[in-house]
């Protein structure tokens, strides 16, 4: 087994990368929305004042949108040069969803990109509209194929593994993009990111408000950002309640940890923070039974029974099957050729164990245990912040219908300075899911230190700090480029 450095800085290599590219990805998802439906109004009305709003607009998602793509890049790179064995052992599943939205999606998005922002005068109003469309859906169906992928990480469906390859391979195709995990995540992630424009959009605008600057153009933006940005919220509710729901029947540590419970059983409560709790509510959340059972850690860890009869391995019984779903395998490999019935009574033994088979490289039942404290305070950070950002549009949303709102400064303030919370509250929602996988890369199949490449720690440390000094450049570059846009403002006449 590689050592546990490497497997720790490979680990924190790919947090950096996935933590920096989805810092783009929202803002582009709610941006190309938010731009989409400005237009439309334009279209509708003639009115150019509409236009020159979704033009600004759509200046600032181009930023962001060119940024992205880079990050987005190095991402997809780095699971053949330090996950080269997951690469091979799932490439076949995990590489469809992936080469899908490159081919498709992404080059939908970007070819109807350059209409949308060099077409102005070139082609028809409907024809742009009808581009800046199809680069809002292009956004959303290469978000819906990244988490198709990383669903099924969470949740392996419609494959087999072949021992003669050493490899899984697809199945059921149809069952790996309708994974009711990835239905959850897909929704829960783009309507995220509705918020996260809008958030930046009505921050954006009450600065122009504070500085008395655009005043139509920062009502008119606020108008329809609090719209796209309460719907994402309600949406936001409705799929966090259904990821939980599935993350309760796939992947109950997860959930354990993310509610710090240690024992569980029947009627679990929810804890709002350590000491203060919620009788029952855990278990509506996690079953929609008042007295719904949820496994705690220990239950987990030392093995269950569900009250309607169904027994759940120990960790320890699952270790000790996934090694003898290992042997197996090696049995089976090394009598193939020489006793073909002897491989054949091994290569049923491993089918027989083959759910296991990752549990094999687990060395003990404490490693199953995720980080709990991390998880439990993101998962808190996440919730109350998407909270706190759901009342204030609604607040802003209710000033600004009785034209109180530019009376307001320290309402004003306070959705500017909003803008990092809302960054913080998707980051936050990134480490419950993975942070709270480990210490699997695909839950209960591969751990992740059976599937990190074998390269030498000093270079996955060097491209570590590269990134940084990459990535971090990126970010600034960006947010000047993004200030100098807002400062020059839209070109629209002051009211």
């Amino acid at each position: 087994m590689v050592e546990t450095a490497l497997v720790e800085w490979s680990r924190m290599q790919f947090a950096l990368t996935a933590g920096y590219h989805w810092l783009f990805v929202p803002l582009t998802l709610g941006l190309a929305a938010i731009v989409a439906i400005m237009e439309s109004v334009y279209v509708a009305t003639g009115d150019e004042f509409w236009k020159r709003t979704t033009k600004f607009w759509m200046k600032l998602f181009a930023i962001n949108f060119a940024v992205g793509i880079a990050t987005g890049i190095i991402l997809e790179f780095q699971f053949g040069t330090n996950w080269s064995n997951y690469s091979w052992f799932v490439g076949d599943i995990f590489g469809a969803p992936l080469a899908i939205e490159g081919i498709f999606a992404f080059f939908m998005e970007a070819t109807f990109f350059a209409v949308m922002f060099f077409g102005w005068e070139r082609v028809s109003k409907r024809f742009h509209l009808a581009a800046t469309w199809f680069t809002c859906i292009g956004a959303a169906l290469s978000a819906v194929w990244i988490l198709i992928a990383n669903s099924w990480m969470q949740n392996p469906v419609g494959m087999e593994f072949n021992p003669d390859t050493v490899r899984h391979e697809m199945v059921d195709f149809r069952a790996l993009v309708f994974n009711p995990v990835a239905i959850s995540k897909f929704f829960h992630s783009v309507f995220s990111g509705w918020m996260t424009g809008a958030v930046f959009v009505i921050g954006i605008s009450c600065w122009y408000l504070l500085k008395k600057r655009e005043t139509r153009f920062a009502l008119a933006s606020i108008r329809v950002a609090t719209i796209v940005g309460l719907f994402g919220a309600v949406a936001v509710m409705f799929s966090g309640d259904s990821s939980g729901v599935q993350a309760a029947k796939y992947q109950p540590m997860k959930l354990a940890a993310a509610e710090g419970l240690e024992d569980g059983g029947e009627g679990a409560p929810f804890s709002i923070v350590p000491g203060v709790e919620i009788p029952n509510m855990l278990s509506i959340l996690a079953t929609h039974d008042v007295d719904g059972f949820v496994p705690g850690i220990n239950d987990i860890l030392d093995g269950y029974t569900t009250p309607d009869g169904v027994r759940h391995l120990s960790a320890d019984e699952k270790i000790e099957r996934g090694k003898v779903a290992i042997d197996a395998f090696a049995q089976y490999r090394e009598l193939k050729d020489s006793d073909p019935e002897a491989a054949a009574v091994a290569r049923r033994t491993l089918e027989e164990n083959i759910e296991y088979f990752g549990y094999g490289y687990i060395d003990s039942k404490e490693e199953l245990v995720p980080p709990v404290g991390l998880i439990y305070w993101a998962f808190r950070v996440m919730v109350g912040v998407g909270g706190f950002l759901m009342l204030l549009m609604f607040v802003v949303m209710w000033l600004e219908r009785r034209k109180r709102l530019a009376q307001k400064r320290w309402l004003l303030w306070l959705a500017l300075l909003s803008i990092p919370l809302v960054y913080l509250a998707g980051q936050a929602g990134w480490i419950v899911a993975e942070v709270g996988r480990q210490p699997w890369v695909i839950d209960g199949l591969l751990p992740t230190k059976a599937a990190v490449s074998s390269v030498s720690l000093s270079a996955v440390q060097t491209t570590f700090w590269l990134f940084v000094a990459i990535f971090t450049l990126f970010l600034l570059i960006e947010m000047r480029i993004m200030i100098k846009a807002i400062r020059k403002g839209p070109e629209i006449d002051n009211d």
